[in-house]
Parts: structure tokens; sequence; C-alpha cells
């Protein structure tokens, strides 16, 4: 196994990209990071080498990402849902309306669905990395990507 300090120095970047593709906030994404480090050096003896160590450490900071969540509408402070500036998600988004339909339906999703679109249309992940993080295949990804498109389609029509 690497020296801790050089997987960090190897991953940091990677794993920091994936969080803000989760929260879409550097601020928060830093502190998963720093989170995701500090679990994986303490769970590292339970790393068997069956997926990449990217690969592990990606899901420990979604898992990190979920607890977060989770406590934020514990205690009544649900996470809002916004659109990085910049994003042209559809020509609708330019009406706010509109923009609020698509944010309700997609909050309203139920995982992995939520999380796959998330990941492939902010985060701008390929499929196979999508796959790859859940465990799943490319095509799994691709599927599941393309029903959460409909769903969403269904209720904002």
């Amino acid at each position: 196994m690497q020296d801790f300090d050089e997987i960090y120095r190897q991953n940091f970047t990677d794993v920091y990209k994936f969080a803000v593709s989760l929260c879409r906030d550097p601020v928060l994404a830093e502190e998963i990071t720093q989170e995701t480090f500090f679990k994986a050096l303490r769970q590292i003896d339970r790393f068997k080498g069956e997926s990449r160590l990217s690969t592990w450490l990606c899901r420990i900071a979604r898992n990190v990402y979920i607890d977060h969540t989770r406590r934020r509408e514990l205690a009544g402070d649900p996470l809002l849902e916004q659109l990085p500036d910049g994003i042209d998600l559809t020509d609708r988004l330019a009406d706010k309306e509109a923009a609020y339909a698509i944010h309700k339906a997609l909050h309203g999703l139920s995982e992995p669905y939520k999380e796959v679109f998330w990941l492939r249309t902010f985060g701008e992940l390929p499929f196979a990395k999508i796959g790859e993080l859940f465990g799943k295949s490319e095509s799994w990804a691709r599927v599941t990507y393309y029903r959460a498109k409909v769903k969403i389609k269904e209720e904002i029509q």
C-alpha cells in the first residue's frame, strides 16, 4: 500500500471535483473531501483492491455527502437545489418558473435517479465513471439517466 500522504496528493483533486459535482458548493466540497480522507485513513485496511483507489474514495465521499444532507434535513434546514451559473440545461431554464419546476421535479426524484442525473448533467461525469461509482455498468448508468430525464419531463409537463 502506498504512503497515505501520496494517496492524498494523487487523489485530492479528483475527490474534490467529485464532491463539488455532488453539492455544487466549493466550501462544502472541501469539507466533504477532508472528511472523506479522514475516514479513508481510518478504514484503509478495509480497501481490498477490488476497485481503483479513486473509486473507493469517491464512494466514501458520496456517503459523506449523503450523511451531511440527511443531517441538514433532520435539523430542518433542507438542502436547496440551485443551478450553478452558466449551465444551460434546456432553453426553458431562462424562464424562472420553468427552472423552478425542473428543480422541483429533480428534487422529488428517488435515488439513484437523482444522483445519476446530477452527476451526468452538472458533474459532467461520463457514464462509465457513474456506473463505476455505483458498482454498476456503463449501460446501467445510461438507462438510469434516461429514466431520470423521462421522469423530470413527465413531472414538468
